[in-house]
């Protein structure tokens, strides 16, 4: 027994290789290029709506406030994620310690749990907002709104501990390659030379929980908006909020459907290349729509950024 743990402990692996997103020389300069743009445009966008959200009291209302919990989330997500992309497009193929990868893994966890959650949160904003307008000082005050806050970050905390424990203490005996461009968790799992089925129930009940509850919850939001929109008697007013409601659906839509493909499955997955393409869905195309969708279209922050920059 103790011999055999010894020579578990020697074929430990110590480091990952991450494929990246292509091993394709030919077309790794130009994703490279691409998605440096996309990159540098996602923290330029959000942080420009956090710094009209901060400094202008007009903006001081729960939609706005968990549109800045959520710029602040997509800046941390996309840092967590893409410059690992963009080294695995710069450099091809690359070593990242067994600490460095459950540690990115950790912070990829916590953020998207979080947004979900922040997403759910939102949409149930929005739903008092047209449907309960009456009662939305009230069921949205601003100790609601801190604590739906707080408890999305919370919540997105502890979830991540739990999975992030039960994959590190897997072993991983080798061989060591991912084919993925950050430490995610079904690539992970592929490579455990341990029996997986504890840990893989805990992530497939963990994903249950957050992705198909706040989902329902947005679902929720979102058709009681639409019933009420619809029994508005303008045409036009109906058509406007139909527009924002089709909007925000679309964004939540593609970000829920990448993630509960991969997440919401009790086995691993082995189709690795569609894994990707996903991935860069929900990690890299949702945090640079969101702020379009949510605030950039929006007339109050279309006047207090013309008011910023001096523009009549």
């Amino acid at each position: 027994m103790e011999r055999s743990l010894e020579l578990a402990n020697m074929t430990r692996v110590k480091e990952f290789i991450l494929l990246g997103l292509s091993t394709r020389t030919d077309i790794r300069d130009a994703l490279f290029a691409v998605f440096l743009t996309l990159y540098l445009l996602t923290i330029l966008e959000n942080a420009i709506i956090i710094y009209l959200i901060y400094s202008h009291s007009e903006l001081h209302k729960p939609m706005y406030f968990f549109l800045g919990n959520l710029s602040c989330l997509e800046m941390c997500y996309v840092s967590v994620t893409m410059p690992s992309l963009l080294m695995g497009l710069w450099t091809g193929p690359y070593h990242i310690s067994f600490t460095a990868c459950m540690t990115q893994l950790f912070f990829f966890i916590v953020l998207i749990c979080t947004e979900c959650t922040l997403l759910a949160s939102m949409a149930y904003d929005r739903y008092v907002a047209i449907c309960r307008p009456l009662h939305y000082p009230l069921l949205m005050r601003p100790q609601v709104c801190l604590s739906l806050a707080v408890s999305s970050w919370l919540g997105g905390l502890l979830v991540s501990v739990a999975k992030t424990t039960c994959i590190a203490s897997l072993s991983y005996c080798g061989p060591n390659v991912l084919n993925q461009f950050f430490c995610d968790v079904s690539p992970l799992l592929n490579l455990s030379c341990t029996h997986v089925a504890l840990t893989e129930l805990v992530d497939f009940i963990s994903a249950i929980v957050i992705f198909c509850g706040t989902l329902l919850v947005a679902l929720t939001s979102y058709s009681a908006i639409g019933v009420a929109v619809f029994r508005m008697p303008s045409a036009a007013v109906r058509r406007k909020a139909f527009s924002t409601c089709a909007s925000h659906l679309v964004v939540v839509g593609i970000f829920y459907s990448a993630a509960l493909f991969i997440y919401c499955r009790p086995s691993r997955i082995k189709s690795m290349d569609l894994n990707k393409v996903l991935s860069v869905i929900y990690t890299v195309v949702t945090p640079i729509c969101n702020p379009i969708i949510y605030c950039l279209r929006n007339k109050e922050v279309h006047a207090v950024l013309r008011k910023t920059i001096h523009l009549p």
